[in-house]
């Protein structure tokens, strides 16, 4: 008669399900912070104790045997539904009180959020921010994140969230090289020296008018940062279009033309299902929300909108 399998822990499955979405050892180590010998010792005991291979090693990686297919998307199902459970507890919080964490990108939080999140700090001196830089989506299923502030016209369709204002850009010089600020008409675009966001950032449709309109040599500057964008043309470097919520504070830029509604993003305030009626997170979405709100003119390209910097 077979022995029975040995027990298997849910230390062992995340193992299992880091090799197989890594396809490899140190890779997968990275991924559950321990050091490559231990998984390569810990994938043969777990093998061992089921007495069966879950992996085949191949010269491209390691590749799942049925049984470790079956172990990995075991690992996937547990993990939502651990994730789930942690959401939904820290859903029933009653006290805005705790650590918020909130996702969003450095030329937001330079330039616009960082005033409004101590004034937030201010009012609700129990929260505490931890805020993560970065343009990749973080996972707020995982709890990656409790908030995103994202600038995109196609938020995630499992987040929920509302619109707090549209994101114009426009034109801008520096503004000793055009200190009549007149209107740079598209016919005259090739004579100037450019600054854009690079190839990475071709889905923007600022970033597709440049490269369609302006020749491949008076390109002199590409760069992944729109904070940067605001800084090259400052400093004489070229042309650009930039948000205009940075572009007309700083007195060293001159617009050059309208916003066009074309290049405009949406500024969204996202949450998971889950976490949207937890007191924290909802005090914070509704603050800001406020906030933006106060702050739309200026966010949407009115010439004449008036805001403090701080």
């Amino acid at each position: 008669m077979p022995s029975a399998p040995h027990p298997v822990s849910w230390d062992d499955f995340r193992l299992i399900k880091a090799i197989a979405e890594a396809r490899s050892l140190p890779a997968a180590a990275e991924l559950i912070g321990i050091n490559h010998s231990t998984v390569f010792r810990r994938l043969g005991q777990i093998e061992e104790a089921l007495g069966t291979r879950l992996f085949e090693r191949h010269r491209s990686g390691y590749v799942t045997t049925p049984a470790g297919e079956e172990m990995a998307a075991l690992a996937a199902r547990l993990d939502q539904d651990i994730s789930g459970f942690t959401r939904r507890l820290a859903g029933r919080e009653i006290q805005p009180a705790g650590e918020l964490r909130v996702t969003t990108n450095d030329s937001l939080l330079i330039e616009l959020l960082t005033p409004l999140f101590e004034r937030f700090m201010r009012e609700c001196p129990d929260i505490r921010l931890d805020v993560l830089l970065g343009n990749q989506a973080l996972n707020l299923s995982k709890r990656d994140a409790d908030v995103a502030i994202r600038a995109t016209d196609a938020p995630p369709e499992n987040l929920v969230g509302r619109r707090a204002a549209r994101i114009a850009w426009a034109l801008y010089g520096r503004a000793a090289d055009h200190p009549d600020a007149q209107a740079l008409t598209e016919e005259h675009w090739p004579a100037q020296r450019w600054v854009s966001l690079g190839d990475q950032f071709t889905g923007f449709k600022v970033v597709q008018t440049v490269q369609k309109a302006v020749p491949p040599e008076r390109l002199v500057y590409k760069l992944n940062s729109v904070l940067g964008l605001a800084e090259a043309i400052e400093t004489g470097i070229g042309v650009g279009f930039v948000p205009c919520f940075i572009g007309d504070r700083r007195p060293g830029l001159a617009r050059l033309g309208a916003p066009q509604p074309g290049y405009a993003a949406d500024l969204w305030l996202l949450t998971h299902p889950d976490m949207r009626h937890t007191p924290r997170v909802r005090l914070f979405l509704d603050f800001m929300a406020m906030e933006l709100a106060r702050l739309r003119p200026l966010i949407e390209g009115a010439q004449d909108a008036v805001a403090p910097a701080d």
